[in-house]
């Protein structure tokens, strides 16, 4: 039993090499990760902006339950909240990009957008 995990381990280890052995480089394997975050950035950041927009239309909708009213501002406040820490996270590394990387030129920020 105890060498089926050892042999398990391994495997889940050396499994993510297996499968980007088509990578030539690191500096590929960091532009295709760079890739998949700016996706997800973009997606958990439309989440946020779905469930600040979930609570206003909740709230709206709740004219007479004070109960209601409450967990609308709830979810409203809680998807402000992760609006608020992302885009202040996107600001400290460009900050952090310009004052430790002074010869890059981040003048423009890039904003996240999705390719299909």
């Amino acid at each position: 039993m105890n060498k089926l995990i050892k042999i398990l381990s391994v495997a889940l280890v050396l499994f993510p090499v297996i499968v980007s052995a088509q990578l030539v480089g690191i500096k590929t394997l960091f532009y295709s990760f760079g890739q998949l975050v700016d996706g997800l950035i973009l997606i958990v950041v439309g989440i946020a902006l779905l469930a600040f927009f979930w609570g206003l239309v909740k709230f709206i909708f709740a004219q007479g339950s004070e109960a209601s009213k409450l967990e609308a501002k709830k979810i409203m406040g809680w998807g402000l909240v992760a609006l608020f820490v992302m885009i202040s996270v996107w600001g400290l590394v460009r900050f952090m990009q310009r004052e430790l990387l002074p010869g890059a030129d981040y003048s423009n920020p890039r904003i996240p957008s999705f390719k299909p």
